[in-house]
Formats: C-alpha cells, sequence, structure tokens
C-alpha cells in the first residue's frame, strides 16, 4: 500500500467508500473508518499501520495547500 488510492480500495473491500466533497474530510472520515475496522479486528496490523502512515501524510498535504491559499 502506497497511495491514498490504496487506502480507499482497502476500505472499499469492506464495502466502504468514503466522499464528502472536500479532499481534508474524505481523509479524515476514512481515517475514522480505519480505526473501527482495526478495533473490530478485521484488518491486519500491518494494513492498518500502513494505512494510517499514509492517511497522515494526505492529510498534512492538505494542510499545507490550505495555509497557501
Amino acid at each position: 500500500m502506497k497511495t491514498l488510492y490504496d487506502v480507499q480500495q482497502l476500505l472499499k473491500k469492506f464495502n466502504i467508500l468514503v466522499y464528502v466533497g472536500k479532499r481534508k474530510w474524505d481523509i479524515e472520515l476514512m481515517a475514522l473508518e480505519l480505526d473501527n475496522l482495526h478495533h473490530a479486528g478485521v484488518i491486519s496490523q500491518k494494513d492498518y499501520l500502513s494505512a494510517k502512515l499514509i492517511l497522515r501524510r494526505e492529510h498534512e498535504i492538505e494542510e499545507k495547500n490550505e495555509k497557501e491559499s
């Protein structure tokens, strides 16, 4: 798993489709859904940690872009 798209595909395996309308909010909601899957024990620790790192990186990029504009 390397990209936000990969995280979306992981969530899609569990019929979780996220589209709020703002990329930053989508990332935040994906992180919450990922936490729920992890707490339910349906995804591996490796997948969970990889996805969380990707989401954190993407969230930081979005915050940086907001500050610049």
